[in-house]
């Protein structure tokens, strides 16, 4: 016989799953550069943390579950001994899913600016603000997933914004305010 704590638990998981795949699949493809290689370490995160014991009313999963994505992709680089992060190459011949109005041209190419200012950011500086920005860790938090602390990702946060900000001034797409 079923339990009523078995189902929550059940759907728990099925709402951490569906809320964290998505940002874990990105920043594991990051670190790894490839789709398949990240989705393998997302899986063993997912299946680490059914083994876990954490459930309904743990409010750090989600920084858990970045911290041991983040440790087993790069135990996955050192095993390799590489470290390739997704190129621009890569990321153009993604197919997209949808082709995107002439409006929708212009905020890409503004995003791709954007994105490439980032990418010739230091990998720490990306890192932290991928995970600040995207996926909306606070600096507590960053400094957990990291293994830096909270001082230091502030201090890349900083630094990294005021590079970006000089770039993009630089290539005309922010104002001179």
């Amino acid at each position: 016989m079923k339990r009523a704590s078995d189902d929550r638990s059940v759907e728990w998981f099925r709402s951490v799953l569906a809320a964290q795949e998505g940002p874990l699949l990105r920043y594991a493809g990051r670190i790894l550069g490839d789709v398949e290689r990240a989705r393998d370490v997302v899986q063993e995160t997912f299946l680490r943390l059914l083994k876990s014991g954490k459930g309904p009313g743990d409010n750090h999963v989600p920084e858990w579950l970045f911290t041991v994505c983040r440790n087993r992709a790069l135990d996955v680089c050192r095993k390799e001994r590489r470290m390739t992060y997704l190129g621009e190459h890569a990321e153009s011949v993604q197919p997209s899913r949808e082709p995107a109005p002439p409006a929708e041209a212009d905020r890409q190419e503004q995003v791709g600016h954007v994105t490439a200012a980032l990418r010739s950011l230091p990998q720490r500086q990306q890192e932290v603000l991928r995970l600040k920005f995207q996926n909306g860790f606070s600096y507590k938090q960053i400094a957990g997933i990291t293994g830096l602390s909270a001082s230091n990702v502030g201090f890349l946060i900083h630094t990294g914004i005021g590079t970006l900000r000089r770039r993009l001034k630089a290539a005309g797409l922010l104002g001179q305010a």
